[in-house]
């Protein structure tokens, strides 16, 4: 991969992009992830306004740390970024009361992780209405084509993707080269959904390393009978992802009515 070639098509397609429906910026969810640290950082060498907006929820601490680091180091080095810090944790914990959620339930932990990115997708169209500014979306290829791994109207719901057409290493290859913090860097992935340690891998079985392996094979036609031990495992475990969660990818179903009924 062209590295700094790449880097800079990203940035003009993000600047021309917005400048031709008249916006002046972007807003962005900083995590303490490498996804939303190189977003936000493509979206600060346009020159066009980037507000970097943190939402925490019951957050862990180095989560926190990592998100502030980086927010820290952008604003010294670009002068068109502005921040914002908005606590989600006593609205969350306010909508878990009114919405009477149950103590236990099979399903419970993840409609929490999924109303925790929703709620986040809600603060950043408020803050992009005030300015008038686009949401950047901060999914990568394996995330939104891949597997899915995604909150559908949460962390998919945004304006534009810049880096939804970028592996998960190169993901790691663009921000390494924009020097993104190292802390950022060797952190593993998580969504920081749940309130606790576990990474992606956790959830989803397998490396991004493994699933950009199995995405590639299954897109030259690979079965998973075609391979043995670990490796069919990932491939089985990309394959039940990726149609598990076709909801999420292709557009919402339209009940079509034929035009003889609505004479």
């Amino acid at each position: 991969m062209e590295t700094q070639k790449v880097i800079t098509h990203i940035v003009n397609w993000l600047k021309n992009y917005a400048e031709s429906i008249n916006i002046k910026g972007f807003v962005v969810g900083i995590s303490g992830g490498i996804d939303s640290a190189l977003t936000s950082t493509l979206c600060a060498q346009t020159g066009l306004e980037v507000l970097c907006v943190e939402m925490p929820i019951h957050q862990a601490q180095s989560q926190v740390s990592r998100a502030q680091e980086h927010i820290s180091q952008l604003k010294k080095k670009y002068p068109n970024v502005s921040s914002v810090r908005v606590d989600l944790t006593p609205v969350f914990e306010n909508f878990k009361n009114q919405a009477n959620s149950p103590d236990t339930h099979p399903k419970l932990q993840l409609t929490l992780a999924n109303t925790r990115a929703r709620l986040r997708m809600t603060t950043l169209y408020y803050q992009a209405g005030i300015h008038g500014y686009l949401v950047a979306g901060t999914g990568n290829k394996v995330e939104d084509f891949g597997v899915g791994f995604y909150t559908k109207y949460g962390d998919g719901g945004v304006d534009i993707s810049p880096i939804a057409d970028l592996l998960k290493s190169e993901v790691y290859a663009l921000a390494k080269a924009l020097e993104v913090p190292h802390s950022i860097q060797e952190a593993a992935p998580t969504d920081g959904l749940f309130g606790d340690s576990r990474t992606d891998e956790d959830q989803l079985g397998a490396s991004y390393d493994e699933l950009e392996w199995a995405m590639n094979k299954k897109e030259l036609g690979g079965k998973a009978d075609d391979f043995t031990g670990r490796e069919k495992e990932v491939f089985t475990i990309f394959t039940r992802l990726n149609t598990l969660n076709q909801h999420k990818m292709q557009p919402i179903p339209v009940c079509e009515i034929p035009k003889e009924l609505l004479k």
